[in-house]
This record gives C-alpha cells, structure tokens and sequence, in this order.
C-alpha cells in the first residue's frame, strides 16, 4: 500500500520540503560509492547514525540529527522522500516555514530518544529520515484526518489506485509500526519501529497547539476533517486495456 499523491493542495511553495528532500539525496549520493566498502561504510554509519549505547552513555547526540540525512538504500530514500513529499507541504503551508523546519528536526530528535529508549544497549546503528517523516505524518492526520489520499495497492499481481482518506491510510500504517515493534527486537537490529511510532507522536503533539489556533474541535466542525480549502481533482486518462466481456 503505497501513498502516491494527497488531494490537498498547498497555498505556498515548500521551500523547506525541497530543500530537506534535496538535502537527503545530495548526502546519499556524497557517500553511495563507499556502500561496497564495508570499512568505510561502516565508519561512516559509526560517525554519524544514533547508536544506541553510545547515547545512552551519554556521546554522540549530534547523531540525532546526522542520522536524519542517512539512508541504508535508495528504496530506503525514495520511500521517505515520497511520504515528505506528499505529507509535508500541507504541514509547511499552515506552519510556515522556519516553524516547519524546527518541527521536522524535533520530530526526527524525539524519534531517534525514542528508539535508544526501546533499546539503550543496542549498537546496531540506526539510520533514516523516518522518524522526521512520521512525525509530519502525525501531524497531518491532527490537521487533515479526512483528506483524500491515492494509494497504489499492490497485492501480487492485482495493481489498483484506490483514494481513501488520510486517517485510514495513516491509522493503518501507524498500527503497522505499533505490531511491528512489539513483534521485533530493536537490539537486534532492522526496521526502528520504536523510532517510527514515536516520530507520530511527537509530530501529533506538536501540532496541537496550531490545531488549537485553528479552532481545536470547531475547526474539524467547521471543516469536517477535510482541508479547508477546496480538494485537488485530478484527471484519470482512460485505460488503453481493452475489455474482454465474460461469455
């Protein structure tokens, strides 16, 4: 189930998105090469990714922002460049753009403390943008529970684009990483689940104050969950498959 594209349209240019996603990709190609050197790789890992032990020791917190900027793959950096892209916007328009720029690097703090909580012993390094991006995603669904969100639903060799509103696809991606971690040992290693679920919260609770200057309940009243301004309509062009009637 993959988000593709949101039908909230934003009022302003995100600036602070473009220049996060472009910040991640121009990290990930400075070092892409050293990734079939596994000494250099895992100095660079070493130096900058949240290694548990050692915050809980009380070194290397500068890694709870380093960290933000590394990815282990580039499926791992597309996936969270695409959820920035679509969910962020929206979060940089009703915040601005410095507010939003904090937001994203406290949300991605509070999830790297998250992780090392889950696993204070562990010194597997942790890597990856998500804890930030989850952290916008949190705060969307406060903001936008009802926006209509196109996912691709992949299941083997059935491919279908379904729109559904922001608060299922969140809530059921965030229930993901709430099984996941409970199912899996963040010592060992893997998906930071812990770090994931953690992200959502804090980027939820950071934006209850701006949900509140909006009106708080009255503001989903006045809106009903929707955007409050018109939805985007996007044009499907019609399928070039042709159709075989049943006989």
């Amino acid at each position: 189930m993959i988000p593709i594209r949101d039908h909230n349209p934003s009022g302003r240019t995100p600036f602070v998105v473009y220049t996060l996603m472009a910040a991640n990709i121009l990290v990930f190609l400075s070092y892409v090469g050293a990734m079939d050197d596994p000494r250099l790789i895992n100095r660079i890992f070493f130096d900058y990714a949240v290694i548990p032990a050692r915050i809980t020791d009380g070194y290397g917190l500068h890694t709870l922002v380093t960290s933000m900027f590394l990815h282990g793959g580039l499926m791992h950096l597309a996936g969270n460049m695409l959820f920035l892209w679509i969910f962020g916007d929206n979060l940089e328009d009703e915040m601005g753009h410095l507010p939003f720029l904090i937001f994203y690097l406290v949300c991605g703090i509070g999830a790297g403390l998250m992780h090392v909580v889950a696993a204070p012993t562990s010194a597997v390094p942790t890597i990856g943008a998500s804890g930030a991006v989850a952290g916008v995603m949190g705060g969307y669904l406060l903001l936008f529970p009802k926006a209509r969100v196109d996912i691709l639903l992949i299941i083997v060799i059935y491919i279908r684009v379904f729109s559904i509103p922001a608060f299922v696809m969140l809530g059921v991606w965030l229930g993901m990483q709430f099984l996941g971690g409970i199912g899996s040992d963040p010592d060992q290693g893997g998906v930071a689940y812990w770090a994931h679920t953690g992200g959502f919260i804090v980027g939820l609770v950071l934006s209850v104050p701006l949900w509140l200057r909006r009106g708080g309940p009255n503001y989903w009243s006045r809106t009903h969950g929707h955007p409050p301004h018109p939805e985007h309509k996007y044009k499907l062009s019609p399928s070039r498959i042709p159709k075989v009637p049943r006989r």
